[in-house]
């Protein structure tokens, strides 16, 4: 039976649990808006770096940049997608959630597959699920970290020899909703295929002057491409760590409301009990008067 000093150590047990929760929820909304302004401003640089590679391609006069394949050769496909997850806890569905949509999203593509698995939790789920791991990495732990991480990865990304499969990359991760939430999306990486194409030149070029490449062409594309890949990258893992702390602000505020739930009721048993202890003194005092007055009576 629960006494007054074990309720007490409960509630003090509680109200320090409860500070190590609102601790975890400021540091998470502080990196939050960390990973947030990291990809807002992205936005002009990649801008930049996509006007860069429509003035080569007009500059250029570059139409189609798909290779014609030998249909003498068969071209084995080889598809190989690099999944953004979590290394800690305490981040509900974030990575239950991604290790099913890459599942669902890869089961309907041909060919041998192979995951690139940023995050320790989520490589552990989809080597479950069957697929075969073939490189994972640590999830950075600040914004300082994730440019080592990519180069890594842009680095084992570059094609061996040519009789390789043909190897096909996509990115998976979590990306913030507009107002509040998260939701996992998929993109093509590699190959740079007429669709990239495409939506490259929604964008058009901001005077009337036909656009010029100073210095040599192939470097300068080769440069260009360059960064394109890293600022791709950069976007999805800074998103993916942005999701990740709000997946754990939720968390922490579900946690946060059920600590003070609990605290609520162990007040109210704590009230309840010193209650009746105090009923059960003023009970023994009375009975002890009344012993006594009916001593002195008799």
């Amino acid at each position: 039976m629960d006494t007054l000093e074990s309720i007490r150590r409960k509630s003090e047990g509680a109200k320090d649990l409860k500070s190590v929760v609102s601790a975890m929820k400021a540091m998470a909304s502080a990196n939050i808006i960390q990973y947030e302004t990291a990809v807002s401003s992205l936005g002009d640089y990649y801008r930049t770096v996509a006007l860069g590679i429509i003035a080569y391609l007009s500059a250029e006069k570059i139409d189609s940049i798909i290779e014609k394949k030998d249909p003498e050769k068969n071209h084995e496909t080889s598809i190989c997608a690099i999944v953004f997850g979590s290394d800690q806890g305490l981040v509900g569905q974030f990575n239950d959630l991604m290790a099913e949509f890459v599942s669902t999203s890869l089961a309907a593509r041909p060919g041998k597959k192979e995951i690139w698995a940023v995050g320790e939790r989520v490589q552990l789920l989809l080597s479950d699920l069957g697929f075969t791991i073939a490189n994972s990495f640590p999830v950075p732990n600040d914004i300082n970290a994730i440019t080592p991480l990519l180069n890594q990865i842009l680095i084992k990304s570059e094609p061996g020899n040519k009789k390789e499969p043909v190897r096909m990359f996509y990115i998976f991760h979590n990306q913030p909703k507009p107002g509040s939430g998260y939701q996992p999306v998929m993109r093509q990486f590699l190959p740079l295929d007429e669709k990239w194409k495409d939506d490259l030149q929604e964008l058009h070029w901001p005077t009337k002057l036909p656009p010029q490449i100073a210095g040599s062409a192939r470097p300068t594309l080769r440069a260009l491409i360059d960064e394109y890949l890293f600022t791709s990258l950069f976007k999805a893992c800074a998103e993916s760590l942005a999701s990740e702390n709000a997946s754990r602000l939720e968390a922490m505020t579900r946690a946060e409301k059920n600590i003070g739930d609990l605290l609520e009721n162990i007040d109210k048993q704590y009230h309840r009990l010193r209650q009746s202890s105090i009923d059960e003194e003023l009970f023994d005092v009375v009975s002890g008067f009344e012993a006594l007055q009916n001593t002195s009576e008799s």
